[in-house]
């Protein structure tokens, strides 16, 4: 079986081509259905182990080596795309210097991504500069118009909520993931 381009390295902190392709592997064979590239990039996103230039070069590289399929198209039209057997051979055969606790961390991870998606919950993050030179930044969790969590805190600085802000469009499952263990008492959150 020859592929193309797999120890080439990359710039993303898992390395190698090799082990941005396994870790893709990994992650869509063990969500187990099909994924518009959109939300697999956005899953692969979640751990910040895989740059997206990598992605996009390795995801297209094991398409024509095909180890990924399309395999239909979402509601929007966008394709769907799932691992082959022939991927799922690749992925399991291949020797990868990845971590296991990495793998798991990202699997459990992208699941968390996923529910919040498949359940509709809707963010909401604003700020808003006070007269004093402080801001205040809002945040709250909406499912199907219910709201889960809703909050405010002022801030030292605009660039600190605009910072809040970002972090929180970015991850807001970890987020709320986040707040609900430390409102439980689960502490040893913040050092996991």
């Amino acid at each position: 079986m020859i592929l193309k381009n797999w120890g080439v390295n990359m710039y993303s902190p898992i390395g190698s081509k090799k082990n941005v392709k396994i870790f893709v592997l990994y992650l869509m064979a063990n969500i187990n259905y099909p994924l518009d590239f959109i939300t697999l990039n956005d899953i692969v996103m979640q751990t910040d182990y895989v740059m997206y230039l990598d992605l996009a070069e390795g995801f297209h590289e094991m398409v024509d080596d095909s180890l990924i399929a399309i395999v239909g198209e979402n509601s929007d039209g966008d394709k769907l795309y799932a691992v082959t057997d022939r991927g799922q051979i690749v992925a399991s055969e291949l020797k990868s210097d990845i971590l296991d606790s990495i793998l798991d961390q990202s699997l459990a991870s992208a699941l968390r991504y996923l529910d919040f998606k498949r359940r509709g919950v809707k963010t909401e993050a604003t700020t808003e500069r006070l007269p004093d030179g402080k801001c205040i930044f809002r945040c709250s969790f909406k499912e199907k118009d219910v709201v889960l969590f809703k909050s405010e805190i002022i801030v030292d600085s605009v660039n600190r909520a605009e910072r809040m802000k970002q972090n929180f469009n970015e991850r807001p499952e970890a987020i709320y993931r986040g707040i609900n263990a430390l409102f439980a008492g689960n502490v040893n959150f913040l050092f996991n």
